[in-house]
């Protein structure tokens, strides 16, 4: 496995994680017209983040692809903060970070691992279900 790809992966959940509690916590409710003030200081520091974080993905093209999307609603919203959208339009560029956010993480994850089916495989699989039923 690529080095790379598990401290990339880790990033991009800590992203996803800060986003989503800067959505449940400072964005206000969705559905309000108020306006949205949320720390532009953390922002930057996120957007930076997603960034540096999309830089190092080229290798991942999915991920990458995924990783831009957000860096570009994440530099509108950071465009338009503190105070300049209520919380709806907040919301939604919110949801957008968090959508590229999930497509990189599903991107990033490792192939599922093919199942083993040679006969010494298949026999010991029956031998221990066989096992785990006398015991």
């Amino acid at each position: 496995m690529n080095p790379e790809r598990p401290r990339i992966t880790t990033t991009v959940v800590f992203l996803q994680v800060s986003f989503q509690a800067i959505k449940h916590s400072m964005a206000g409710k969705a559905s309000d017209g108020l306006p949205c003030w949320l720390d532009g200081r953390m922002l930057r520091m996120l957007c930076r983040d997603l960034r540096a974080c999309r830089d190092e993905a080229v290798a991942h093209e999915e991920a990458h692809r995924a990783l831009e999307a957000a860096c570009t609603q994440c530099e509108e919203l950071l465009g338009h903060c503190p105070g300049g959208l209520d919380s709806t339009l907040c919301h939604r560029h919110l949801d957008a970070i968090l959508v590229g956010l999930q497509h990189a993480l599903v991107s990033l994850a490792p192939p599922p691992a093919s199942a083993p089916t040679g006969l010494w495989h298949s026999a010991t699989r029956h031998l221990r279900e066989g096992w785990r039923r006398l015991s």
